[in-house]
């Protein structure tokens, strides 16, 4: 059975705070499926401007919004223990009456890591380093009490109440690219997150077919979501109506079945509404 389509949309922490609020009930209101903002320290596409914390601002807009499905795309495993990041979530889980969506990746820009002095391991440690943690993370959400002993991480008897709203444990969304990463959301991932060109994603899409097969698992088992980066992508998917059914259309044949898409800028908020009116009904009901 095909999944149907899913649309979000992801906003940067560099508005300040009545504007954030404002910017996310207004995307609610439109009836959007999700809505995310991203874990940095600097915006990567603006370094030195301003920047908010990704999980303390998310408990904040929990508490603002109502319906929508909420989320970090992703949270840099460098950042936070794993023991840390679930009592967070949980945290955030609880106070948005079980709204959680739990995006996670092993981190990729250096230079916060630099300026902050934090550990930034070569690809194939950080990787073994994630895949801990998502085990961690997975035993700490299902279980009142997890015990671990790996190279990265040890837990004793570590306590994780209370218990999150959604039962065993929130989606996991995991941020992946290359086969080892593939490998770990096939194994433990409710969703995959990626971006890229038409022509990497599908390529990427491959992978996370073979990754599912060697896993035994069902290939419509997990939402292929696109993260919509405009300077990543051929157009900017807001710049028309057009532009919008073209990206979902050309992304869609390569295996993609969820679409979160920057916000644009307030100017083409009227492109926003056109699409969610005209357009969304008829791709959600399959046309």
């Amino acid at each position: 059975m095909t999944r149907p389509l899913g649309f979000g949309i992801c906003t940067d922490q560099n508005m300040d705070w009545p504007t954030s609020v404002e910017r996310w009930k207004y995307f609610e209101s439109l009836g959007f499926d999700s809505i995310w903002n991203c874990d940095h320290f600097e915006q990567p596409s603006r370094p030195g401007g301003p920047y908010l914390e990704a999980w303390t601002m998310l408990a904040g807009l929990a508490a603002e919004t109502e319906t929508i499905r909420i989320g970090v795309l992703v949270t840099s495993n460098t950042f936070r223990h794993p023991g840390l990041l679930v009592k967070e979530a949980i945290t955030v889980d609880l106070i948005s009456s079980g709204r959680l969506e739990f995006g996670i990746g092993a981190g990729w820009y250096v230079p916060e890591h630099e300026a902050y002095g934090l550990e930034f391991l070569p690809a194939g440690q950080r990787v073994d380093q994630f895949e801990e943690a998502v085990q961690v993370m997975d035993s700490l959400f299902r279980n009142e009490e997890a015990t671990f002993d790996g190279d990265y991480y040890q837990l004793h008897n570590a306590p994780s109440r209370p218990r999150p709203a959604q039962q065993p444990r929130p989606p996991f969304t995991i941020g992946a690219h290359r086969p080892r990463m593939m490998r770990i959301v096939a194994k433990w991932a409710d969703r995959w997150n990626t971006s890229g060109t038409v022509e990497e994603v599908r390529s990427k899409n491959a992978l996370l077919d073979e990754a599912l097969d060697e896993a035994g698992r069902d290939p419509d088992s997990i939402i292929r979501s696109l993260y919509g980066w405009a300077s990543v992508m051929p157009f900017d998917p807001w710049e028309s109506v057009d532009a919008f059914e073209q990206c979902v259309g050309e992304y869609r044949e390569a295996g993609i079945n969820e679409f979160i898409i920057d916000q644009p800028d307030s100017s083409r908020f009227n492109v926003v509404e056109q699409v969610v009116s005209d357009v969304l009904p008829g791709l959600r009901a399959g046309a």
